[in-house]
């Protein structure tokens, strides 16, 4: 399985990563994304299982990166983890095809809890 981590943060993608191991998925291959283009570039040319992006970002936000995703078939399983998680962003990235939304703060439960599911 391949999980691709889409954030303009460094830091972040490494505690997305970091976290990922924690919650047991540490048998995966992680790439990693800067923005939300290099994400939906990288979507086409590496074949990720599961893309995790952060919502706001340069060049292309997470959103848009999953609408076009959308637009040119990629069906993708697609989940945001972002500072945010009001009802209205959440109720947007449902409507625009992700799966879930981790808000920050997370731990390796939420991502349990979020990616059982979708990586089993």
């Amino acid at each position: 399985m391949k999980i691709l981590v889409t954030d303009d943060s460094r830091v972040m993608r490494q505690i997305v990563i970091r976290t990922l191991r924690q919650a047991g998925y540490d048998d995966h291959d992680i790439i990693q994304a800067a923005d939300g283009k290099e994400a939906f570039d990288m979507v086409a040319a590496e074949k990720p299982d599961l893309v995790l992006s952060d919502w706001n970002m340069p060049e292309m936000t997470g959103i848009e990166c999953l609408e076009a995703l959308r637009a040119s078939g990629s069906q993708v399983p697609f989940g945001f983890v972002t500072s945010e998680g009001s009802p209205e962003m959440r109720d947007k990235a449902a409507n625009a095809g992700a799966l879930f939304l981790i808000a920050k703060p997370f731990t390796e439960d939420t991502f349990r809890d979020a990616l059982d599911g979708v990586l089993s």
